[in-house]
Protein backbone atom coordinates (compact mmCIF):
# COMPACT_ATOMS: atom_id res chain seq x y z
CA UNK A 1 0.00 0.00 0.00
CA UNK A 2 1.45 3.39 -0.56
CA UNK A 3 1.89 6.12 1.83
CA UNK A 4 -0.67 8.08 0.06
CA UNK A 5 -3.36 5.36 0.46
CA UNK A 6 -2.11 4.14 3.39
CA UNK A 7 -3.02 8.05 4.84
CA UNK A 8 -6.00 7.75 4.02
CA UNK A 9 -7.05 4.13 5.17
CA UNK A 10 -5.88 5.61 8.54
CA UNK A 11 -7.88 8.80 8.28
CA UNK A 12 -10.98 7.16 7.62
CA UNK A 13 -10.71 4.98 10.29
CA UNK A 14 -10.58 7.84 12.42
CA UNK A 15 -13.17 9.18 11.17
CA UNK A 16 -15.18 5.89 11.48
CA UNK A 17 -14.47 6.24 15.22
CA UNK A 18 -14.84 9.59 15.74
CA UNK A 19 -18.51 9.12 14.11
CA UNK A 20 -20.23 6.33 15.43
CA UNK A 21 -23.56 4.63 14.53
CA UNK A 22 -23.57 6.27 11.05
CA UNK A 23 -23.20 4.13 8.56
CA UNK A 24 -24.91 6.19 5.65
CA UNK A 25 -22.37 8.56 6.59
CA UNK A 26 -19.58 5.74 7.02
CA UNK A 27 -20.24 4.54 3.08
CA UNK A 28 -20.43 8.20 1.51
CA UNK A 29 -17.06 8.74 3.30
CA UNK A 30 -15.89 5.71 2.20
CA UNK A 31 -16.65 5.76 -1.24
CA UNK A 32 -15.30 9.16 -1.58
CA UNK A 33 -12.07 8.77 0.27
CA UNK A 34 -10.92 5.06 -1.92
CA UNK A 35 -11.13 7.89 -4.62
CA UNK A 36 -8.67 10.60 -3.88
CA UNK A 37 -4.98 8.43 -3.53
CA UNK A 38 -4.13 9.62 -6.97
CA UNK A 39 -4.88 13.42 -5.59
CA UNK A 40 -2.61 13.61 -2.77
CA UNK A 41 -0.06 12.29 -4.77
CA UNK A 42 -0.35 15.14 -7.15
CA UNK A 43 -1.32 17.70 -4.80
CA UNK A 44 0.47 17.32 -1.74
CA UNK A 45 -0.27 20.75 -0.07
CA UNK A 46 -3.38 19.10 0.40
CA UNK A 47 -1.84 16.65 2.60
CA UNK A 48 0.36 19.20 4.12
CA UNK A 49 -2.55 21.36 5.06
CA UNK A 50 -5.46 18.24 6.13
CA UNK A 51 -7.76 19.18 3.82
CA UNK A 52 -9.69 16.29 3.61
CA UNK A 53 -10.10 15.75 7.34
CA UNK A 54 -10.92 18.86 7.32
CA UNK A 55 -13.75 18.94 4.63
CA UNK A 56 -15.07 15.66 6.16
CA UNK A 57 -16.08 17.31 9.42
CA UNK A 58 -19.38 19.49 8.87
CA UNK A 59 -18.69 23.00 9.82
CA UNK A 60 -21.85 23.04 12.14
CA UNK A 61 -24.71 20.58 13.06
CA UNK A 62 -27.93 22.01 14.55
CA UNK A 63 -30.19 19.04 16.54
CA UNK A 64 -33.69 20.45 18.00
CA UNK A 65 -36.90 19.59 19.75
CA UNK A 66 -39.90 20.17 17.28
CA UNK A 67 -43.07 19.88 19.16
CA UNK A 68 -46.33 19.84 17.62
CA UNK A 69 -50.26 19.34 18.13
CA UNK A 70 -52.16 16.80 15.93
CA UNK A 71 -56.03 16.51 15.15
CA UNK A 72 -56.77 14.87 18.18
CA UNK A 73 -55.39 17.36 20.64
CA UNK A 74 -52.66 14.61 21.09
CA UNK A 75 -48.84 16.68 21.43
CA UNK A 76 -46.31 14.82 19.13
CA UNK A 77 -42.57 15.29 19.67
CA UNK A 78 -40.56 15.11 16.70
CA UNK A 79 -36.82 16.13 16.30
CA UNK A 80 -35.42 18.51 13.31
CA UNK A 81 -31.95 18.55 12.11
CA UNK A 82 -29.82 20.90 9.92
CA UNK A 83 -26.55 20.31 8.89
CA UNK A 84 -23.58 23.04 8.10
CA UNK A 85 -21.31 20.98 6.03
CA UNK A 86 -19.07 23.21 3.73
CA UNK A 87 -19.07 27.08 3.16
CA UNK A 88 -15.74 27.42 1.04
CA UNK A 89 -17.51 28.54 -2.38
CA UNK A 90 -20.85 29.39 -1.11
CA UNK A 91 -23.71 29.47 1.64
CA UNK A 92 -24.82 26.58 2.65
CA UNK A 93 -27.50 24.78 0.43
CA UNK A 94 -29.12 21.33 0.29
CA UNK A 95 -32.62 19.94 1.19
CA UNK A 96 -34.87 19.25 4.02
CA UNK A 97 -36.09 15.77 3.63
CA UNK A 98 -39.14 14.60 6.12
CA UNK A 99 -39.00 10.64 7.08
CA UNK A 100 -39.11 8.53 9.61
CA UNK A 101 -35.99 6.99 9.30
CA UNK A 102 -34.63 10.07 9.18
CA UNK A 103 -31.71 10.38 11.92
CA UNK A 104 -28.37 12.43 12.24
CA UNK A 105 -26.38 9.87 10.70
CA UNK A 106 -28.77 10.02 7.32
CA UNK A 107 -28.47 14.11 7.62
CA UNK A 108 -24.60 14.28 7.28
CA UNK A 109 -24.34 11.71 4.57
CA UNK A 110 -26.73 13.39 2.63
CA UNK A 111 -24.69 17.13 3.74
CA UNK A 112 -21.23 15.59 3.05
CA UNK A 113 -22.55 14.28 -0.58
CA UNK A 114 -24.24 17.60 -1.43
CA UNK A 115 -20.50 19.27 -0.63
CA UNK A 116 -19.10 17.48 -4.32
CA UNK A 117 -22.64 17.74 -5.97
CA UNK A 118 -22.43 21.41 -5.58
CA UNK A 119 -19.20 22.05 -6.34
CA UNK A 120 -20.05 20.00 -9.93
CA UNK A 121 -22.76 22.87 -10.79
CA UNK A 122 -20.01 25.24 -10.97
CA UNK A 123 -22.43 27.51 -9.29
CA UNK A 124 -21.62 29.78 -5.86
CA UNK A 125 -23.22 27.13 -3.23
CA UNK A 126 -21.72 25.40 -0.33
CA UNK A 127 -23.41 22.33 1.02
CA UNK A 128 -25.54 21.14 3.99
CA UNK A 129 -29.16 19.57 4.48
CA UNK A 130 -32.04 19.11 7.17
CA UNK A 131 -34.99 17.39 8.16
CA UNK A 132 -36.84 15.32 10.46
CA UNK A 133 -38.36 12.16 11.28
CA UNK A 134 -41.66 13.25 10.79
CA UNK A 135 -44.01 11.28 8.48
CA UNK A 136 -46.37 13.69 6.27
CA UNK A 137 -48.07 10.40 5.10
CA UNK A 138 -51.25 9.97 6.29
CA UNK A 139 -51.36 13.62 8.07
CA UNK A 140 -53.67 16.08 7.47
CA UNK A 141 -53.41 19.55 5.82
CA UNK A 142 -53.49 21.00 9.07
CA UNK A 143 -51.06 18.67 10.80
CA UNK A 144 -49.03 18.67 8.28
CA UNK A 145 -48.48 23.04 8.80
CA UNK A 146 -48.46 23.05 12.75
CA UNK A 147 -45.30 20.47 12.17
CA UNK A 148 -43.48 23.00 10.02
CA UNK A 149 -44.83 25.97 11.54
CA UNK A 150 -43.14 24.48 14.78
CA UNK A 151 -39.60 23.03 12.91
CA UNK A 152 -39.12 26.85 11.22
CA UNK A 153 -40.02 28.09 15.05
CA UNK A 154 -36.20 27.07 15.38
CA UNK A 155 -34.57 26.58 12.05
CA UNK A 156 -35.60 30.26 10.92
CA UNK A 157 -32.61 31.96 12.81
CA UNK A 158 -30.19 29.59 11.35
CA UNK A 159 -30.84 30.18 8.15
CA UNK A 160 -30.63 33.27 5.88
CA UNK A 161 -29.92 34.03 1.34
CA UNK A 162 -26.72 34.37 2.44
CA UNK A 163 -25.83 31.90 5.39
CA UNK A 164 -27.97 29.13 4.68
CA UNK A 165 -30.32 28.16 2.15
CA UNK A 166 -32.97 25.09 2.43
CA UNK A 167 -34.44 23.46 -0.02
CA UNK A 168 -37.34 20.52 -0.69
CA UNK A 169 -36.49 16.64 -0.53
CA UNK A 170 -38.33 13.51 0.46
CA UNK A 171 -41.25 14.74 2.19
CA UNK A 172 -41.05 18.49 1.65
CA UNK A 173 -42.62 19.24 -1.79
CA UNK A 174 -44.63 23.33 -2.44
CA UNK A 175 -47.01 22.68 0.11
CA UNK A 176 -44.32 22.14 2.85
CA UNK A 177 -42.12 24.61 1.58
CA UNK A 178 -45.16 27.14 1.51
CA UNK A 179 -45.96 26.03 5.08
CA UNK A 180 -42.00 26.85 5.78
CA UNK A 181 -41.66 29.91 4.17
CA UNK A 182 -45.29 31.30 5.86
CA UNK A 183 -43.77 30.77 8.86
CA UNK A 184 -40.52 32.44 8.39
CA UNK A 185 -42.13 35.94 6.99
CA UNK A 186 -44.74 35.81 10.24
CA UNK A 187 -41.73 35.93 12.75
CA UNK A 188 -39.21 37.95 10.49
CA UNK A 189 -41.59 40.43 9.34
CA UNK A 190 -39.32 40.11 6.12
CA UNK A 191 -40.60 39.02 3.14
CA UNK A 192 -37.26 37.47 2.12
CA UNK A 193 -38.38 34.80 -1.18
CA UNK A 194 -34.82 33.55 -1.52
CA UNK A 195 -33.91 32.43 2.10
CA UNK A 196 -35.55 29.18 0.95
CA UNK A 197 -36.09 27.29 -2.72
CA UNK A 198 -38.49 24.73 -4.28
CA UNK A 199 -41.40 27.48 -3.93
CA UNK A 200 -44.46 28.11 -5.89
CA UNK A 201 -44.09 29.92 -8.99
CA UNK A 202 -46.67 32.26 -8.17
CA UNK A 203 -44.62 33.41 -4.97
CA UNK A 204 -40.85 33.04 -5.99
CA UNK A 205 -40.73 29.92 -7.45
CA UNK A 206 -39.35 28.74 -10.97
CA UNK A 207 -41.60 26.05 -12.63
CA UNK A 208 -38.60 24.09 -13.72
CA UNK A 209 -37.50 23.50 -10.02
CA UNK A 210 -39.65 20.55 -9.45
CA UNK A 211 -39.02 18.80 -12.63
CA UNK A 212 -35.25 19.72 -12.46
CA UNK A 213 -33.74 16.76 -10.62
CA UNK A 214 -35.83 14.21 -13.37
CA UNK A 215 -34.78 15.82 -15.79
CA UNK A 216 -31.50 16.73 -15.19
CA UNK A 217 -31.18 13.01 -14.56
CA UNK A 218 -32.12 12.28 -17.80
CA UNK A 219 -29.68 14.84 -19.84
CA UNK A 220 -26.74 13.32 -17.97
CA UNK A 221 -27.47 10.03 -18.99
CA UNK A 222 -28.50 10.91 -22.75
CA UNK A 223 -24.79 12.51 -22.49
CA UNK A 224 -23.69 9.24 -21.26
CA UNK A 225 -24.95 7.19 -23.98
CA UNK A 226 -23.59 9.58 -26.34
CA UNK A 227 -20.06 8.14 -25.38
CA UNK A 228 -21.24 4.94 -26.05
CA UNK A 229 -22.38 6.33 -29.63
CA UNK A 230 -26.11 5.43 -28.74
CA UNK A 231 -29.20 7.41 -27.47
CA UNK A 232 -32.18 6.95 -25.40
CA UNK A 233 -34.68 7.24 -27.79
CA UNK A 234 -36.04 4.13 -28.21
CA UNK A 235 -34.81 2.68 -25.10
CA UNK A 236 -36.43 0.24 -22.61
CA UNK A 237 -36.30 2.07 -19.01
CA UNK A 238 -37.16 1.48 -15.73
CA UNK A 239 -37.63 4.10 -12.56
CA UNK A 240 -37.73 3.49 -9.16
CA UNK A 241 -39.75 5.64 -7.48
CA UNK A 242 -42.73 7.58 -7.70
CA UNK A 243 -42.14 11.12 -6.23
CA UNK A 244 -40.84 14.17 -8.27
CA UNK A 245 -37.63 13.03 -9.28
CA UNK A 246 -39.34 9.47 -10.95
CA UNK A 247 -42.23 11.73 -11.92
CA UNK A 248 -40.25 13.77 -14.23
CA UNK A 249 -37.92 11.89 -15.51
CA UNK A 250 -40.54 9.65 -16.59
CA UNK A 251 -42.07 12.41 -17.88
CA UNK A 252 -38.46 13.47 -19.84
CA UNK A 253 -37.61 10.23 -20.72
CA UNK A 254 -41.22 10.35 -22.60
CA UNK A 255 -40.48 13.14 -24.43
CA UNK A 256 -37.35 12.07 -26.17
CA UNK A 257 -38.57 9.00 -27.53
CA UNK A 258 -37.76 6.04 -24.90
CA UNK A 259 -40.03 3.66 -23.09
CA UNK A 260 -40.55 3.79 -19.17
CA UNK A 261 -42.56 0.54 -18.55
CA UNK A 262 -42.24 0.51 -14.77
CA UNK A 263 -41.96 2.75 -11.73
CA UNK A 264 -42.51 1.69 -7.70
CA UNK A 265 -43.62 2.97 -4.32
CA UNK A 266 -43.12 1.41 -0.86
CA UNK A 267 -45.61 -0.76 -1.60
CA UNK A 268 -44.98 -2.46 -4.48
CA UNK A 269 -44.14 -2.08 -8.42
CA UNK A 270 -46.63 -0.62 -11.44
CA UNK A 271 -45.56 -2.29 -15.41
CA UNK A 272 -47.32 -0.65 -17.97
CA UNK A 273 -45.82 -2.25 -21.19
CA UNK A 274 -47.53 0.03 -23.58
CA UNK A 275 -45.27 2.43 -21.31
CA UNK A 276 -46.39 4.37 -18.01
CA UNK A 277 -49.23 6.96 -18.69
CA UNK A 278 -47.02 10.13 -16.76
CA UNK A 279 -50.62 12.30 -16.89
CA UNK A 280 -52.09 9.70 -14.79
CA UNK A 281 -49.27 9.27 -12.77
CA UNK A 282 -49.02 12.86 -11.93
CA UNK A 283 -52.84 12.51 -11.00
CA UNK A 284 -52.50 9.73 -8.56
CA UNK A 285 -49.33 10.83 -6.91
CA UNK A 286 -49.52 15.03 -7.29
CA UNK A 287 -53.55 15.21 -7.06
CA UNK A 288 -54.92 12.44 -5.28
CA UNK A 289 -51.79 11.57 -2.95
CA UNK A 290 -52.49 7.91 -3.45
CA UNK A 291 -50.92 4.87 -4.00
CA UNK A 292 -49.57 3.20 -7.60
CA UNK A 293 -52.32 0.34 -6.67
CA UNK A 294 -54.48 3.27 -8.11
CA UNK A 295 -52.41 3.26 -11.50
CA UNK A 296 -54.60 0.03 -12.90
CA UNK A 297 -57.73 1.68 -11.97
CA UNK A 298 -57.01 4.10 -15.41
CA UNK A 299 -55.40 1.11 -16.89
CA UNK A 300 -56.46 -2.04 -15.73
CA UNK A 301 -54.01 -4.00 -18.49
CA UNK A 302 -51.02 -2.27 -16.13
CA UNK A 303 -49.59 -5.57 -13.74
CA UNK A 304 -49.08 -4.20 -10.62
CA UNK A 305 -46.52 -6.50 -7.91
CA UNK A 306 -47.25 -6.17 -4.29
CA UNK A 307 -44.21 -5.60 -2.52
CA UNK A 308 -42.18 -6.48 -6.05
CA UNK A 309 -38.50 -5.84 -7.03
CA UNK A 310 -38.24 -3.27 -9.85
CA UNK A 311 -34.75 -4.51 -10.98
CA UNK A 312 -36.06 -7.99 -11.96
CA UNK A 313 -37.78 -5.79 -14.62
CA UNK A 314 -35.60 -6.20 -17.94
CA UNK A 315 -34.82 -3.04 -19.43
CA UNK A 316 -31.82 -1.25 -21.25
CA UNK A 317 -31.54 1.69 -19.12
CA UNK A 318 -32.30 1.64 -15.23
CA UNK A 319 -32.95 5.19 -13.30
CA UNK A 320 -32.78 4.40 -9.00
CA UNK A 321 -34.50 7.37 -8.45
CA UNK A 322 -36.64 6.34 -4.87
CA UNK A 323 -34.00 6.18 -1.50
CA UNK A 324 -30.14 5.14 -0.44
CA UNK A 325 -28.94 1.43 -1.29
CA UNK A 326 -32.34 0.31 -2.72
CA UNK A 327 -29.85 -1.28 -5.65
CA UNK A 328 -28.13 -4.08 -4.12
CA UNK A 329 -24.90 -6.64 -5.45
CA UNK A 330 -28.05 -9.08 -7.12
CA UNK A 331 -30.02 -6.72 -8.61
CA UNK A 332 -27.00 -5.12 -10.49
CA UNK A 333 -25.93 -8.72 -11.51
CA UNK A 334 -29.40 -9.49 -12.56
CA UNK A 335 -29.72 -6.03 -14.54
CA UNK A 336 -26.66 -7.08 -16.53
CA UNK A 337 -27.49 -10.30 -17.08
CA UNK A 338 -30.82 -9.04 -18.97
CA UNK A 339 -29.18 -6.50 -20.99
CA UNK A 340 -29.15 -3.38 -19.42
CA UNK A 341 -26.32 -1.03 -20.87
CA UNK A 342 -26.79 1.93 -18.60
CA UNK A 343 -27.72 3.02 -14.69
CA UNK A 344 -28.38 6.86 -14.13
CA UNK A 345 -29.06 7.64 -10.26
CA UNK A 346 -32.05 9.73 -9.44
CA UNK A 347 -31.45 9.45 -5.70
CA UNK A 348 -28.72 9.99 -3.27
CA UNK A 349 -26.62 6.65 -3.23
CA UNK A 350 -29.42 4.53 -3.92
CA UNK A 351 -26.98 1.78 -5.18
CA UNK A 352 -24.83 0.18 -2.68
CA UNK A 353 -21.00 -0.27 -3.13
CA UNK A 354 -21.24 -4.19 -3.96
CA UNK A 355 -23.82 -3.08 -7.16
CA UNK A 356 -21.48 0.09 -8.13
CA UNK A 357 -18.26 -2.17 -7.94
CA UNK A 358 -20.61 -5.06 -10.34
CA UNK A 359 -21.40 -1.64 -12.86
CA UNK A 360 -17.54 -0.85 -12.93
CA UNK A 361 -16.18 -3.93 -13.43
CA UNK A 362 -18.71 -5.13 -16.40
CA UNK A 363 -18.04 -1.97 -17.68
CA UNK A 364 -21.70 -0.77 -17.66
CA UNK A 365 -22.40 3.09 -17.94
CA UNK A 366 -23.11 4.44 -14.40
CA UNK A 367 -23.75 8.07 -13.41
CA UNK A 368 -23.38 8.48 -9.90
CA UNK A 369 -25.97 10.86 -8.01
CA UNK A 370 -23.76 13.54 -6.80
CA UNK A 371 -23.45 14.25 -10.47
CA UNK A 372 -26.39 12.68 -12.42
CA UNK A 373 -28.83 13.95 -9.65
CA UNK A 374 -27.56 17.64 -9.37
CA UNK A 375 -30.34 19.57 -11.67
CA UNK A 376 -32.20 20.03 -8.89
CA UNK A 377 -29.95 22.03 -6.66
CA UNK A 378 -28.80 23.28 -9.79
CA UNK A 379 -32.41 24.78 -10.62
CA UNK A 380 -32.38 25.61 -6.56
CA UNK A 381 -29.42 28.03 -7.21
CA UNK A 382 -30.85 29.56 -10.32
CA UNK A 383 -34.13 30.24 -8.35
CA UNK A 384 -32.07 31.83 -6.20
CA UNK A 385 -30.71 34.06 -9.03
CA UNK A 386 -34.29 34.53 -10.48
CA UNK A 387 -35.29 35.71 -6.16
CA UNK A 388 -32.41 38.31 -6.39
CA UNK A 389 -33.23 39.64 -9.82
CA UNK A 390 -37.19 39.50 -9.53
CA UNK A 391 -36.92 37.55 -12.67
CA UNK A 392 -38.05 33.81 -13.43
CA UNK A 393 -39.01 31.83 -16.82
CA UNK A 394 -38.84 28.29 -17.53
CA UNK A 395 -37.25 28.50 -20.89
CA UNK A 396 -34.54 30.06 -19.94
CA UNK A 397 -34.46 28.13 -16.71
CA UNK A 398 -34.37 24.62 -18.72
CA UNK A 399 -31.56 25.82 -21.22
CA UNK A 400 -29.42 26.47 -18.17
CA UNK A 401 -30.48 23.46 -16.64
CA UNK A 402 -29.61 21.41 -19.55
CA UNK A 403 -25.88 23.14 -20.23
CA UNK A 404 -24.99 22.58 -16.14
CA UNK A 405 -25.84 18.79 -16.58
CA UNK A 406 -24.10 18.76 -19.53
CA UNK A 407 -21.00 20.60 -18.01
CA UNK A 408 -21.29 18.28 -15.18
CA UNK A 409 -20.67 15.14 -17.70
CA UNK A 410 -17.57 16.67 -19.29
CA UNK A 411 -15.98 17.79 -16.07
CA UNK A 412 -16.72 14.30 -14.92
CA UNK A 413 -14.80 12.96 -17.92
CA UNK A 414 -12.15 14.98 -17.91
CA UNK A 415 -11.16 14.46 -15.04
CA UNK A 416 -11.43 10.72 -15.07
CA UNK A 417 -9.49 10.51 -18.25
CA UNK A 418 -6.82 13.21 -16.53
CA UNK A 419 -6.11 10.13 -13.66
CA UNK A 420 -6.44 7.29 -15.90
CA UNK A 421 -9.64 6.11 -16.02
CA UNK A 422 -11.34 6.81 -18.56
CA UNK A 423 -15.74 6.81 -18.37
CA UNK A 424 -15.25 6.10 -14.56
CA UNK A 425 -17.61 9.04 -13.41
CA UNK A 426 -17.56 7.85 -9.94
CA UNK A 427 -13.82 9.11 -10.24
CA UNK A 428 -14.31 11.95 -12.57
CA UNK A 429 -16.91 13.41 -9.98
CA UNK A 430 -15.39 13.24 -6.78
CA UNK A 431 -12.05 14.65 -7.91
CA UNK A 432 -13.54 17.62 -10.07
CA UNK A 433 -15.81 18.54 -6.89
CA UNK A 434 -13.10 17.39 -4.58
CA UNK A 435 -10.34 19.82 -6.23
CA UNK A 436 -12.91 22.99 -6.71
CA UNK A 437 -13.53 23.08 -2.67
CA UNK A 438 -10.19 21.86 -1.71
CA UNK A 439 -8.67 25.15 -3.59
CA UNK A 440 -11.42 27.57 -1.94
CA UNK A 441 -10.17 26.27 1.77
CA UNK A 442 -6.98 26.59 0.73
CA UNK A 443 -7.13 29.98 -0.21
CA UNK A 444 -9.25 30.52 3.05
CA UNK A 445 -6.73 29.45 5.83
CA UNK A 446 -7.44 27.68 9.29
CA UNK A 447 -10.94 28.73 9.90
Amino acid sequence: MSKDASAITTLYDRIVARNPGEPEFHQALHEVLETLTPVLARHPEYQRHNIIEHLCEPERQIIFRVPWQDDAGQIQINRGFRINFNSAIGPYKGGLRFHPAVTIGTMKFLAFEQTFKNALTGLPIGSGKGGADFDPKGKSDAEVMRFCQSFMTELYRHIGDSTDVPAGDIGVGTREIGYLFGQYKRITNRYESGVITGKSPGWGGTVIRKKATGYGVVYFAEAMLAMKETELCNKTCVVSGSGNVALYAIEKLHSIGARVIACSDSDGVIIDENGLDIKTLIQIKEQDRDRLTAYRDHHPHAEYIKNGNIWDIPCDVAFPCATQNELHEKDANKLIQQGCIAVCEGANMPCTPEAVAVFLDNQIAYGPGKAANAGGVASSALEMQHNATRHSGFEYSEERLYEIMNNIHRQCCQTAEEFGVPGNYVVGANIAGFRRVADAMLAFGVI
